[in-house]
């Protein structure tokens, strides 16, 4: 088995154009994390209240803004609090998109925005469910909002005051991680996806890719030999790191920390310089086969 995910170390301090790092689509595409440890997001001297939990919504872990709504959701506090959150939550996500277009040029014009959050709560000790559980080793994917193959670029950045880091765990490559489990995959249940559409329990038609992407997702989470003993590194994001990655190529999990901003990026991997390079065009080579 190949190694680990590799981590690329870049030396930008700027969210900017006039930024060093440019065209490094390859780098990422490759299973690649690109960490920035010099690109803080710098709060104003008024939001750094918002560096605690109480602001998040004692149902949700995350504090959201939703995209082209401009919706906040998540947050609890008064009118002109949430303003003000809101605020800082869309300048990181037009920061973050900047960012990602002189990163990646080749996508302009084809990423499309999504989610941008803040997340107040701490990642140790929350308790849910195995299959949530993202302290497991896992790629990313939903079971009910299909992906269709499209993909899911993140950036994210520790924004902790406390100097305490995110810790991460990442896993071996896709395509090592493939070849361990797809042997043990069937395929979907004829007719399976449009049931599932129909009564809503998924937002769009679940394709052959996200069946295989789920399963990839439940098989590793609820294999604890594998999580203790599969090819894995830790790495520690200090704060005021930034750092951008495939999240549903690289394996990972989140294992501590608290205080981060996370932005995602659509982008339809027909968009990709190889578009083959992309999770469902390994699975199609290993499979020897279209997905559907």
């Amino acid at each position: 088995m190949s190694s680990i995910t590799p981590i690329r170390v870049y030396p930008d301090s700027t969210w900017s154009e006039d930024g060093p790092t440019r065209g490094v689509e390859a780098v990422i595409e490759a299973g690649e994390v690109l960490q920035f440890p010099h690109l803080p997001f710098v709060l104003t001297a008024a939001e750094r209240k918002f560096l605690d939990p109480r602001w998040a919504d004692a149902k949700a872990k995350n504090i959201s803004v939703r995209w082209p709504a401009n919706e906040l959701r998540g947050a609890s506090g008064d009118a002109a609090d949430l303003a003000a959150l809101q605020a800082m939550i869309g300048r990181y996500a037009e920061q973050s998109e900047a960012l990602a277009l002189r990163l990646f040029p080749h996508y302009r014009g084809h990423l499309r925005r999504g989610n941008s959050s803040f997340r107040p709560v701490n990642v140790a000790g929350r308790e849910t469910s195995w299959r949530k559980d993202d302290t497991r080793l896992h790629v990313d994917a939903f079971p009910s909002n299909p992906m269709q193959g499209t993909r899911l670029l993140r950036v994210f950045c520790n924004i902790n005051p406390n100097g305490l880091p995110r810790q991460w765990r990442v896993g071996e490559p896709f395509e090592d991680h493939a070849k361990r489990y797809l042997p043990k995959i069937g395929r979907p249940i004829y007719g399976s996806a449009a049931l599932l559409e129909m009564l809503h329990i998924t937002k769009r038609r679940r394709t052959e890719s996200d069946h295989l992407m789920l399963k990839l997702h439940d098989l590793a989470k609820a294999d604890a030999e594998f999580q203790r003993s599969s090819p894995q590194a830790r790495v520690d994001f200090a704060p005021g790191t930034t750092w951008v990655v495939f999240s549903d190529q690289v394996l990972h999990a989140a294992m501590g920390g608290q205080y981060m901003m996370e932005q995602t990026f659509y982008l339809d991997a027909a968009h990709q310089q190889r578009p083959e390079a992309s999770p469902q065009g390994t699975l199609e080579r290993l499979l020897g086969r279209e997905l559907r």
